[in-house]
């Protein structure tokens, strides 16, 4: 229940810096969200798919009348001026759950959020500042500035780390809804421009047909910032949950029994999200581990007799969070 609004479009090309031009990245993360959002099983529209204009009335529209009162609204843009970092904005009339669930997925990221605040109308101090913010006021719309064009470090980390701030956005918008958040960066790619199925399936030694199968895709259409599973089995002992997909139906494939899925996996309910993963084996290998609820690299490498460093360098982890289901080799 997540509107995105890719900001600018058409004429309005935003602010432009080298190759980066703003309307275009905001497409491109937008895409991203959109994309990741779908994997985790969560209902969005977008109010643009391509190059074209939108007026604030019109996007305004979009955002009231997508999906209802308990929807939320995100609107992607970059800043200009003097400052550097991320930048959110939520409405007057909100309150900051969920803009503090954003910044945790930036803090989480190591990501400079540098303000989270309301801002005022000049000319009436009751108003929001933005046009969009006093428009879409049927649902709680939020503004995100990923950072500022004009500044060296933003620049490059918007054209080289895009689907990293993406990310962000997407395990705080999980994390407000209270949806199970994973991330397997080693087992996904992200569709660059040039790209084609066929170029992809050869990168990673695949062939196309089972590209489209893992992805479930109908057609050879890709979009720039479009998220692919490369690999659907991480090993024989995980499973990542597909559409379609229930319990019973996993446990038939594997010859368990649903009591005992949930137990491996510590499921209080039934409820499935498309790329979840989960244990078929309460050992899981002894190369692999899924990362539980309380878990921290210092708890997994008592439990393996290995250490954090260790645990970092096999995993290329520049940090030491760690996010439920994310798998870590121990070896």
């Amino acid at each position: 229940m997540v509107i995105i609004d890719a900001y600018r479009g058409g004429n309005d090309v935003g602010f432009v810096n080298g190759n980066l031009v703003e309307k275009d990245f905001n497409l491109k993360i937008s895409n991203y969200i959109s994309n990741r959002l779908n994997e985790l099983g969560i209902d969005n529209r977008m109010t643009r798919i391509g190059d074209n204009s939108l007026n604030i009335i019109d996007r305004s529209n979009i955002i009231n009348n997508s999906f209802g009162n308990n929807s939320i609204a995100i609107s992607n843009r970059i800043n200009y001026g003097d400052d550097r970092g991320v930048e959110i904005v939520y409405s007057l009339r909100d309150d900051n759950s969920l803009v503090n669930k954003i910044e945790k997925g930036f803090n989480d990221n190591d990501i400079l959020v540098n303000k989270v605040n309301q801002r005022r109308d000049e000319n009436d101090t009751s108003l929001d500042y933005d046009d969009l913010l006093k428009n879409a006021n049927l649902v709680k719309t939020i503004i995100i500035y990923y950072g500022y064009i004009n500044n060296s470090n933003d620049l490059n980390n918007l054209q080289n780390d895009y689907e990293k701030y993406g990310e962000a956005v997407v395990s705080g918008i999980a994390n407000y809804y209270g949806i199970p958040y994973s991330y397997n960066k080693g087992d996904i790619y992200i569709v660059e421009k040039g790209d084609s199925l066929w170029s992809i399936s050869r990168k990673f030694n695949m062939t196309v047909e089972e590209l489209k199968r893992i992805n479930n895709l109908t057609s050879n259409l890709l979009t720039i910032g479009q998220v692919l599973r490369i690999n659907n089995n991480f090993n024989n002992n995980i499973y990542v949950v597909e559409k379609g997909d229930s319990l019973w139906s996993i446990s038939r494939k594997f010859d368990m029994t649903v009591e005992e899925l949930k137990r491996i996996n510590n499921l209080t309910s039934n409820l499935l999200t498309i790329g979840q993963v989960l244990k078929i084996n309460n050992n899981s290998t002894n190369n692999i581990y899924v990362v539980e609820k309380g878990d921290s690299l210092w708890s997994i490498s008592r439990k393996f007799n290995t250490t954090v460093e260790a645990l970092k360098r096999i995993n290329n982890l520049s940090s030491n969070l760690l996010s439920i289901g994310q798998i870590i080799r121990i070896q």
